[in-house]
Parts: C-alpha cells; sequence; structure tokens
C-alpha cells in the first residue's frame, strides 16, 4: 500500500483570503517515477493513487481516522501558527517610519 501524505493545504499566491485552506487533504505519495511519452512528451504514470486520489476532511482526526481504518501509512504535517501583523493606512505617512515613502 502507498504511503499518504496528511496536510492543511496553504493558500495560493493568487488568493487574497483564506477560503479553501481549512479542510484537510490526504494524498497518496507516488508509487512510481512518471515517465515520458516518446511521440508527445507528456509526462504519465500508472499510479492512479498518486495521480487521481485526493481526499479532503472536515478536521485532521478524520483524516487520521480514516487512514487507519483504512490501514493506510501516513505522515501529518501540521502547520505553523498564522500571525497577523495589525496595519492601518495612516502607519504610511508615520513621522517615525522606518524606511523612507517614495512615490
Amino acid at each position: 500500500m502507498n504511503r499518504a501524505r496528511i496536510y492543511l493545504p496553504p493558500k495560493t499566491a493568487m488568493q487574497s483570503g483564506w477560503a479553501k485552506t481549512h479542510r484537510w487533504v490526504l494524498e497518496f505519495e507516488p508509487a512510481m517515477a512518471k515517465t515520458l511519452d516518446p511521440l508527445m512528451g507528456w509526462s504519465g504514470s500508472g499510479d492512479m493513487l498518486a495521480t487521481e486520489v485526493r481526499l479532503t476532511f472536515e478536521t485532521r482526526e478524520a483524516a487520521v481516522a480514516y487512514a487507519e481504518r483504512h490501514g493506510i501509512a501516513y505522515d501529518l504535517e501540521i502547520p505553523t501558527e498564522h500571525r497577523r501583523r495589525p496595519k492601518a493606512y495612516a502607519d504610511n505617512f508615520k513621522f517615525d517610519r522606518r524606511a523612507n515613502w517614495t512615490h
């Protein structure tokens, strides 16, 4: 059986908000290397689990319980805590600003 990875996906660079980042994902690690098609140059694989299967869960405990119930070896990746720094528009014009304001 393949090894799985359970993680909380980060937001993409194109997102400004945190939507679609609160569900835990279980993805399988590839069991075989990808192969190149000699005619078209496309990459492909015969490993259906790694290329097609991606399971989502509401909680970390549900994902871990699923993996243990089905006998799937898994790696659990705990995300780091997000730190928010409050900002205000008025901070752009502060007298004791660290960097020069150029425009």
